[in-house]
């Protein structure tokens, strides 16, 4: 079983590195992750630690994020580096430098993602599958929701409110989108207003000819319009 990358991520702002290791945590292929507030700190810290991907600002005090790239390519064993900064302006110089990727900041999950795959792609490890990574606005904070963690989704107008174990978020997408591109991972429509997780349906009951399912100690009318639909598709995975 192959194990899960080493990160290590050198920022000298600290906002960014929260960011990063905040992103990096929901990513399935990393595992252990460092974070240094320079390249000298980083240097100390790769004496003691493996490190198997870098991921490395450009512009700091002291070594600059190229100088670091060029230190790492000297080690026998050097890690896959990812350079992941505001400034496009170094991409020539950080592919010379045999960088696996250049991300720009504000660094989205979906691009973070792609580098991960590449420095997989790089190690020859076979690329983990990525649990797709919902984006959730409130008060002001963006968080990120893991799919597999959304029990089921209920229609409001032109947006679409996710629940979850503990709470639910609204997000601004129609639930005929979510419908459409959430099929293929296990997402059903049960009602013209919901669409339900199969992973976490736990109870079909059909009273009066009526039917229903128990998703999270939720009870969910199914329409009769759906109903066989739902019926063929839970049949299907029972077998």
């Amino acid at each position: 079983m192959n194990q899960p990358l080493r990160a290590l991520v050198i920022d000298d702002e600290l906002p960014a590195r929260d960011e990063l290791s905040f992103l990096l945590e929901r990513d399935a292929r990393i595992g252990e992750i460092r974070t240094c507030g320079s390249a000298t700190e980083a240097l100390r810290v790769l004496q003691e630690h493996e490190v198997d991907v870098v991921f490395l600002d450009i512009h700091m005090p002291g070594l600059t994020g190229l100088e670091m790239a060029q230190v790492l390519s000297r080690f026998r064993d050097p890690p896959a580096v990812v350079f992941v900064t505001a400034h496009d302006a170094h991409a020539v110089d950080a592919f010379d430098l045999s960088a696996v990727d250049y991300v720009l900041k504000p660094v989205r999950q979906e691009r973070l993602a792609e580098a991960v795959r590449r420095v997989t792609e790089r190690s020859g490890a076979p690329a983990a599958p990525v649990e797709e990574q919902v984006p959730v606005e409130r008060g002001g904070v963006t968080r990120f929701l893991s799919r597999g963690d959304i029990r089921y989704v209920e229609a409001q107008g032109d947006y679409a409110r996710l629940h979850t174990e503990a709470d639910s978020y609204l997000v601004r997408t129609p639930l005929s989108t979510l419908e459409e591109d959430w099929r293929d991972s296990g997402f059903v429509r049960i009602h013209r207003s919901l669409l339900v997780s199969l992973a976490h349906v736990d109870e079909l009951r059909v009273e009066g000819g009526r039917c229903s399912v128990l998703v999270a100690g939720q009870l969910l009318q199914v329409s009769r319009r759906h109903t066989p639909q739902l019926r063929e598709v839970l049949t299907r995975r029972g077998r």
